[in-house]
C-alpha cells in the first residue's frame, strides 16, 4: 500500500499503518454507503479515515495512471485549502492500493473535527437574527473562496461544517475531491449556490449579500442564483424518480 504523510504526521506511520489494515475490523463508524467514514484515536489524537469505494474497471485503470484518485486529490487539496487560509479539518495522510494495472481502495486520513450544525441545520433555526446572521457569514465565506480563484463543486448542505466561536461563526470544508482552481465569472459564482437549498427566502438573503459584497445589481444576482437553484432541484428529483421506478421494475 502506497502511503504519504503530511510532514507533521511522518513520525505516526506505524500507528497508521496499523489503522488502515484494522479499518474493516475497527474504529467508530460516521457514515456509510458509497464512502465508509469511521473515527480512530491517533495516539491520543482522533482522527477520520474516509475509504473510497472501489472504482469500477475503468476508473481503476484512469486512477492509476491518468488521475490523481480522490483520496491523493483529498488531501493536496486540503493542504492547498489551509495554504489559502480556508479552514478545513487538517489533511494527516492518504492511502492508496495500487496493483500493477489498476487502483483498489484508497483512504484519506484527517482530524476529526467537532462542530456546532452544518448548512443544511440553517433552514431550521427559530431565531430569525441567527438565521439571517449565520446565512451572510457564510456567504462572505464563499465570496472568499470564490475570490481566492476556487470553486468548490461539492458545495452542498452536509459539506460546510459550522462552529460557534464567540460571537461569529467558523465554517469547515469537507469532501474535497472535486474542486477547480480559476477565475470565475459572474454565473459561475452563482451557479456555485444551486446545490445548497430549494428554500427562495435563504437565496434571496444570500443574493442580498453576494450583492453588497460585488457591488452587482442585486435583481440580475438573485434571479441568476434562483434559476441554478431551480434547475438543480428539477435535476435532483428527476433523477430520484427515476431511481424509484428502476427498483420498482427491478422487483
Amino acid at each position: 500500500m502506497k502511503i504519504e504523510y503530511a510532514d507533521a504526521f511522518k513520525g505516526e506511520a506505524k500507528r497508521i499503518e496499523q489503522i488502515l489494515a484494522d479499518f474493516s475490523e475497527s474504529g467508530k463508524t460516521l457514515s456509510s454507503g458509497r464512502n465508509t467514514i469511521k473515527t480512530f484515536d491517533l495516539n491520543g489524537r482522533q482522527v477520520n479515515v474516509k475509504s473510497f469505494r472501489v472504482p469500477n474497471l475503468i476508473n481503476k485503470i484512469v486512477y492509476r495512471f491518468f488521475r490523481k484518485s480522490k483520496a491523493e486529490r483529498s488531501f493536496s487539496y486540503a493542504q492547498y485549502l489551509l495554504s489559502r487560509e480556508i479552514a478545513t479539518p487538517f489533511p494527516v495522510a492518504y492511502a492508496e492500493e495500487c496493483k500493477w494495472l489498476s487502483l483498489g481502495r484508497s483512504f484519506y486520513i484527517c482530524d476529526h473535527l467537532e462542530y456546532d450544525f452544518t448548512f443544511r441545520d440553517i433552514e431550521n433555526f427559530e431565531d430569525k437574527e441567527q438565521k439571517e446572521e449565520v446565512l451572510r457569514a457564510f456567504t462572505r465565506f464563499t465570496y472568499d473562496i470564490h475570490e481566492k480563484n476556487i470553486e468548490f463543486l461539492d458545495h452542498s448542505p452536509g459539506n460546510t461544517l459550522i462552529r460557534i466561536n464567540g460571537d461569529h461563526f467558523e465554517f469547515f470544508l469537507v469532501d474535497l475531491n472535486r474542486m477547480n482552481f480559476k477565475r470565475l465569472d459572474f454565473k459561475q459564482r452563482m451557479k456555485n449556490f444551486s446545490r445548497l437549498t430549494p428554500s427562495k427566502e435563504i437565496i434571496e438573503i444570500i443574493a442580498n449579500e453576494y450583492a453588497t459584497l460585488t457591488a452587482w445589481n442585486e435583481h440580475e444576482v438573485f434571479e441568476t442564483m434562483w434559476q441554478f437553484t431551480q434547475e438543480f432541484q428539477e435535476k435532483f428529483y428527476r433523477k430520484k424518480r427515476l431511481k424509484k421506478q428502476l427498483k420498482f421494475w427491478k422487483n
